[in-house]
């Protein structure tokens, strides 16, 4: 696999399994607390949360293309030897994103079963709280080794639900009424808060701090075309949707919630464009040219995937 097919790969990867992983999150919330939005929603969030093991089958894609993307698979030496010996090495960073990827399809797997107890519930979400902590770092904070922050992995959760609860809004199931319809309007506010908080605040941070390493991360991301691609994402996929998101008439809307969610999701799409596509001097415009068909890819992938599992279930409810 080239480097631009690889990293058009990655990009495509992590943005078709937000809406998944953060609907499985829901999913196991809504086991434990109950409410009508868990119900309008189900028909949208269970066939998200059943394509995590698609998910997890596209980690091979990234695992087999580790030279290609990171800079400590290609040198060891990019990273302090006793990072390269304990942590960012080939084996435990394939070893954590499989663990990852098994227990969440897992855990989708009890969901779509009837199998998911509060207490399975529970843990699955103490589960998804520890990985959540450490594969984001891995997939992304990773291709460049000497950038951190402490709050990148909460920040790509809130990434994760609001890609969720974005795609229930685009996709509007029948259950979705004027009733039910400011609930995932609170929801998509809340999180979409979120997202700018954390966002927010980690660039304040690190601007405070002026440490070498973070002010390089940020300058990668001040040359062109970048600072455009953060002005949209932050413009078009988070202060018009919560603009809209204040107006009582879009929040009683599916409709109208149906455009805000197409807003997220497209600020979501280059917030993701933000993250990955600058860590690599080169080959940045090839990947980027070669990520949108991997992700229509996907997407269609997904889309046959959910259908013949549709067929699937169906024959055997009739059996």
């Amino acid at each position: 696999m080239t480097e631009a097919l690889a990293r058009g790969w990655l990009l495509a990867w992590i943005a078709f399994g937000a809406a998944p992983a953060g609907s499985l999150v829901l999913l196991l919330v809504h086991r434990i607390t109950g409410g009508r939005w868990g119900e309008a929603l189900a028909p949208i969030l269970r066939p998200a949360a059943a394509l995590l093991p698609l998910v997890a089958l596209g980690f091979l894609g990234v695992a087999a293309a580790l030279p290609a993307l990171y800079p400590w698979a290609a040198d060891p030496g990019a990273v302090k030897p006793d990072v390269a010996a304990l942590y960012l090495n080939p084996a435990s960073f394939t070893a954590r994103g499989a663990v990852a990827l098994l227990g969440w399809s897992v855990l989708a797997g009890l969901v779509l079963a009837g199998r998911c107890t509060r207490l399975v519930a529970g843990l699955g979400l103490a589960f998804y709280g520890l990985t959540i902590s450490l594969v984001p770092v891995d997939w992304i904070l990773s291709l460049e080794p000497r950038f951190t922050s402490s709050a990148f992995g909460a920040g790509f959760a809130l990434h994760q639900l609001l890609a969720a609860l974005a795609l229930a809004a685009v996709a509007s199931p029948r259950g979705l009424d004027g009733k039910t319809a400011p609930d995932l309007a609170n929801l998509l506010l809340a999180t979409l808060l979120g997202v700018l908080y954390v966002g927010l605040m980690s660039y304040v941070v690190a601007w405070y701090g002026d440490l070498p390493a973070k002010a390089a991360y940020y300058l990668r991301r001040a040359a062109s075309p970048y600072p455009a691609v953060i002005g949209a994402a932050v413009a078009a996929g988070g202060l018009v949707p919560f603009l809209l998101l204040l107006l009582g008439a879009v929040r009683r809307s599916p409709g109208a919630l149906r455009l805000v969610g197409l807003l997220v999701l497209l600020g979501l799409v280059l917030r993701f464009v933000w993250l990955v596509l600058p860590a690599w001097e080169t080959g940045a415009g090839g990947a980027a040219i070669v990520a949108g068909p991997w992700l229509a890819g996907l997407v269609i992938a997904g889309l046959l995937a959910l259908r013949l599992a549709g067929r699937f279930g169906r024959r055997l409810r009739h059996a």
